[in-house]
């Protein structure tokens, strides 16, 4: 008996030792193969409440990854989603869809014709909301043909529909145990259910969002098991934490300081990309505040910024020089614009003329004793927007122009934008699918920034006229011509600054896989990746 417990104890102990010399402690291809993989990823904001029919502070990337749309925007295309076809009246006034079958929600309950109808009553509930995007003015009603068939009445015939049923927000579907006991989505909701492929798991205020694969998915299961995004507002603290590794992937515009990512570009350490063109950097001048309500200082302001220097030196080549508020080859957006190309001394001319004039022994321009300082706005989560800020700041000290920077977090940023308090401000355009049509839209809204910046305008109640003429226009040629009118009077009245055609940037470890450019400037294809 003594000997068969020592017997036992000798082969206890053996199982507990560590690896002998020459051996790996890592785990085997078996164990591998068990274990979870998750994605460590970063935002500089918390992901917000994910309420699919509302705006900040809900997060576009997060609400992306949980919810889902009737169809889906690709490579220039709209393609079938959750309506496997979809039919139009010969008016182009309803649209009627056919639902896919196949689709639940993460908790199990069915993706039909009624819980499409409520979503869509939901939103028009709170229309004056969404009265930015001209598709919820337009829709008159969801009705109900059989369970999978849903008919969109429309009061006109709307040639966006399509593309703007593919948005991230407002449009998509939030299933039913969600909902409030009110059905007003547009206070909040029950909790995040919806059809994609991500459910939310775990989840603490302004610290971490932990997304697991949603088992009930309908279409290609992801292939990693779990997003895991912590909050990290600061972008250098961001660069810190994936040298580290407790970040696999940075994503997105603004995320990191351009310098950063050249750095992590050129170590060789890790895979560094570049996306295609999707939106456009610009800066709104507001027309109806302090100098700036004088064209002639708005166009010195255009003549004094130096844009090849700032891709150059500040983008390193990673944006294309922005010359028109949308790019050239985006729909309607071809029209003949004359640039404003750099150039100091037109712009201090044209600040003399302004009246602006430059005191003897003194750095900044006065008029009737008042200095010529104007406030530039941005959210300083943006680590690309600070660094632009700073060399306009310094191209306009150059004629005599002090600018004051505002760097502001990112709900305060988007009340200035709304409240139109601002002389400068970031007004990025949405981009593809958005672009133009949207994007214009929303500039007859006050709750947008391009509002507040056209409203001392003496054309502006015409601008506005024009862009619901061209949104409802039926007619090709009438609609580009309306197009037309619109681009080329933001451009000589000098209501923005546009800098680049602006990209996303990835950084990630070699061990990730799969990472890809979403169609969308805020969609994240998390699905796609992939860890070793």
């Amino acid at each position: 008996m003594l000997m068969i417990l020592f017997s036992c104890l000798l082969f206890l102990s053996a199982c507990s030792e560590s690896p002998a010399a020459g051996t790996s402690a890592e785990p085997t291809k078996a164990a591998q193969a068990g274990a979870k993989k998750t994605i460590k990823f970063s935002s500089a904001n918390d992901i917000g409440p994910l309420n699919p029919h509302m705006y900040a502070p809900n997060q576009m990337f997060a609400q992306n990854m949980v919810y889902e749309s009737l169809v889906k925007y690709a490579d220039g295309k709209v393609l079938p989603h959750l309506a496997e076809k979809w039919e139009v009246s010969g008016d182009g006034k309803e649209y009627t869809f056919f639902l896919r079958k196949d689709v639940k929600f993460s908790d199990g309950s069915p993706f039909n014709a009624d819980i499409v109808v409520k979503n869509v009553k939901a939103v028009l509930a709170n229309k004056q909301r969404h009265s930015w995007l001209e598709l919820i003015n337009q829709i008159q009603d969801a009705v109900k043909t059989d369970e999978y068939t849903v008919k969109i009445k429309l009061a006109n015939a709307y040639y966006p529909m399509l593309q703007e049923l593919s948005l991230i927000r407002p449009l998509r579907f939030l299933g039913e145990a969600g909902f409030p006991d009110n059905g007003k989505t547009s206070e909040n909701i029950k909790a995040p259910i919806g059809t994609g492929p991500w459910v939310l798991t775990d989840y603490k205020m302004n610290e971490y969002a932990e997304f697991s694969r949603n088992e009930n998915y309908w279409g290609e299961k992801p292939k990693a098991d779990k997003i895991r995004v912590a909050v990290i507002p600061d972008g250098e603290s961001r660069v810190l934490a994936f040298e580290k590794g407790d970040l696999d992937v940075i994503y997105g515009d603004g995320s990191i300081s351009l310098d950063s990512f050249k750095y992590l570009k050129e170590s060789g350490k890790y895979v560094a990309a570049t996306s295609s063109p999707l939106f456009t950097k610009s800066i709104a001048l507001n027309t109806n505040k302090g100098p700036l309500k004088d064209i002639t200082v708005r166009k010195a302001i255009e003549y004094a910024f130096n844009k090849k220097s700032v891709i150059d030196n500040v983008f390193y080549g990673t944006d294309k020089q922005a010359d028109t508020l949308f790019p050239p080859n985006f729909p309607y957006s071809n029209v003949k614009l004359t640039p404003y190309t750099y150039d100091a001394g037109k712009a201090a001319k044209l600040l003399d003329e302004a009246g602006w004039v430059l005191p003897a022994k003194k750095e900044f321009r006065e008029k009737d004793g008042n200095v010529l300082e104007l406030e530039l706005s941005f959210d300083s989560a943006n680590n690309v927007h600070k660094a632009i800020a700073e060399v306009l700041q310094g191209d306009l000290r150059k004629i005599g122009v002090n600018v004051k920077l505002i760097g502001e977090e990112s709900q305060l940023f988007g009340q200035r934008q709304t409240s139109g308090n601002f002389h400068m401000i970031f007004s990025d355009t949405f981009g593809i699918p958005y672009d133009p049509h949207a994007m214009v839209s929303s500039m007859r809204v006050p709750s947008h920034a391009d509002y507040q910046a056209q409203a001392g305008l003496s054309m502006k109640k015409e601008l506005d006229q024009k862009i619901e003429e061209a949104l409802l226009s039926t007619d090709e040629k009438k609609r580009q011509e309306l197009y037309d009118y619109i681009l080329t009077t933001l451009h000589e009245q000098a209501v923005y600054l546009p800098i680049s055609y602006g990209t996303n940037l990835t950084v990630y470890h070699k061990n990730i896989k799969g990472v890809q450019f979403g169609q969308m400037n805020s969609e994240i294809p998390f699905e796609k990746m992939d860890k070793e």
